[in-house]
C-alpha cells in the first residue's frame, strides 16, 4: 500500500501512536526500513526485501507515453 498516518498505524497494530512514534519509528528509519512523507510512513523497498516480497512498482513507472 501507500503511505500511512501515524494514528492509522497505530490501531492497525494495537500500539499507542507515541510509542511508535519515540521507540519503533526511529529504528526502522535508521536501519533503512520506513521513510516518512507529507503523505505518511511507508515502508522501503529494502523493508519489502528483508520481509521477502516484491517492492511495489514506483507510482508512475507502469503508464505509457502518451506520444
Amino acid at each position: 500500500g501507500g503511505p500511512v498516518g501515524l494514528e492509522t498505524l497505530a490501531a492497525a497494530i494495537g500500539e499507542e501512536a507515541v510509542t511508535i512514534e519515540d521507540v519503533y519509528e526511529p529504528y526502522l528509519m535508521q536501519i533503512g526500513f520506513l521513510s516518512r512523507t507529507p503523505r505518511g510512513r511507508c515502508a522501503t523497498p529494502a523493508a519489502y526485501r528483508h520481509l521477502g516480497l516484491k517492492p511495489p512498482e514506483p507510482p508512475g513507472s507502469g503508464q505509457q507515453s502518451l506520444f
